[in-house]
């Protein structure tokens, strides 16, 4: 059984599904940039999850949602949109800047070998849902309108302040003074954005008779209620999601529709470079593309993530990547031994390995099993299913015909013969294999 660490509670659980099928949202990217490697780790925490509830034999059914409106860059109610800051930069469309960003992630998510989700969604696509949402939490009384929008009224949530332990009486104590005047509380959050006479924003619905936009956090609450609907079993994000998106999540979820929104919430710890926030004017921005440059595959950027645990906070360098890099090299060198040799793993292994990860999904103590264990070509090909790390894909036996050489170069040396020797090693060599020499004869591995 998968035990997880949940924020609600603030302790480490053992899961208990709702239903049959495991219901799971995850917040995706909003879809105005590249995104850097920092917010792919995220997704590769949450890969592993899903890995491991299908390997425990549980059926899943998973929301991913790509937030393509009304995500402000003060991550709150005031900045500008950020699709709209996206198109002013690049001077195409906001719906020009949505596409190409969701293909380039949609790209990225493929590579790094990401369990496909069950649904795959726009914001944009659940506007109606939106309206409807926001009407019925006008109808319970958690909102109010102002000038700019309407607002949900926190006060009216009793338990607004539980999830994230929020010191409510501080916040407002210490609320900026130019936070706008119509505003009660500076908790309270808008749910819907009216767009004001000669405001720039492309998107744009009609709504109280106004043009204007959903809030950033709406969203999800209206498609999880389409899509999964409430209670679902897990809903995963950054711990930057603890005090507001998630919070007003839960808060606007109970006010629409009169239910829980989420059983167990996962969050994961941030990524830092070099020890310093991952921060364009530090020139960190890393994407997949740039670690390529280097020589190093997704899969090696990959191998790194889950080589810490998802509640830790990470420290990217590229020393690290090189020795995760060096790690997934070794494990493919002891897949291409299994081709040789008769392998007899250690019982129960691979069920030592997904124990480790089913104890709130540590990967950590899972890849230090994996180096310590003696391993069949079953049990990785069972740990490629449950890391999704390539590992026999990118080690397939080699051809007979290069089994012929390594033979022929064995003959070869042993006749003393070393420039023959010499000359297939070379031949190999350029087809990406190495041979080392034993006492039984060469041994192969891949070279990258």
């Amino acid at each position: 059984m998968i035990k997880l660490y949940n924020t609600a509670t603030r302790k480490i659980e053992s899961f208990k599904p709702l239903g049959e099928v495991v219901k799971i949202y995850t917040c995706g990217p909003t879809v105005y940039n590249f995104q850097h490697i920092g917010n792919y780790a995220s997704y590769i925490y949450w890969d592993l999850l899903i890995r491991t509830l299908k390997l425990d034999g549980y059926k899943v059914k998973r929301v991913l949602n790509l937030t393509d409106v009304g995500h402000l860059v003060s991550d709150g109610d005031e900045g500008e949109d950020k699709l709209e800051k996206g198109a002013a930069r690049e001077g195409k469309s906001v719906y020009e800047i949505a596409d190409y960003y969701i293909e380039d992630y949609l790209a990225n998510y493929r590579t790094l070998e990401l369990t496909w989700p069950d649904v795959l969604t726009r914001a944009t696509d659940f506007i109606e849902e939106d309206k409807q949402a926001v009407d019925a939490m006008t109808a319970n009384g958690y909102t109010y309108e102002t000038s700019d929008g309407v607002y949900f009224d926190t006060t009216r949530f009793a338990k607004y302040a539980d999830f994230a332990r929020l010191d409510l009486a501080g916040l407002q104590a210490g609320a900026r003074i130019g936070f706008s005047d119509e505003k009660r509380n500076a908790s309270d959050f808008a749910v819907w954005k009216f767009i004001k006479p000669g405001e720039k924003h492309a998107m744009r619905w009609d709504y109280l008779g106004r043009p204007g936009y959903p809030g950033w956090h709406l969203e999800c609450s209206t498609i999880i209620h389409k899509e999964l609907g409430e209670p679902i079993d897990i809903h995963t994000g950054g711990i930057d999601h603890i005090p507001v998106h998630h919070t007003n999540e839960i808060a606007q979820t109970y006010a629409a529709y009169g239910h829980e929104l989420s059983r167990y919430w996962l969050h994961c710890d941030f990524i830092t470079i070099d020890g310093q926030k991952i921060s364009k004017s530090l020139g960190n921005t890393y994407v997949l593309k740039d670690l390529a440059e280097r020589g190093f595959s997704p899969m090696d950027y990959k191998m790194w993530v889950l080589s810490g645990h998802y509640q830790g906070a990470r420290n990217f360098t590229f020393e690290s990547l090189e020795a995760a890099k060096n790690r997934r090299q070794n494990w493919r060198a002891r897949i291409a031994l299994c081709y040789q040799k008769d392998v007899s793993d250690e019982l129960g292994a691979f069920e030592k390995i997904l124990a480790a990860v089913n104890n709130n999904l540590n990967s950590a103590e899972a890849f230090a099993l994996v180096d310590s264990s003696t391993l069949s070509l079953e049990d990785w090909q069972k740990i490629d299913e449950l890391f999704g790390l390539r590992l026999i894909a990118d080690t397939p036996d080699i051809s007979e015909e290069q089994y012929a050489l390594i033979k022929e170069r064995d003959s070869a040396r042993v006749a003393k013969n070393f420039a023959k020797s010499d000359e297939i090693r070379d031949t190999l060599i350029a087809q990406g294999v190495a041979v080392k020499d034993t006492t039984g004869g060469g041994i192969w591995e891949y070279i990258n």
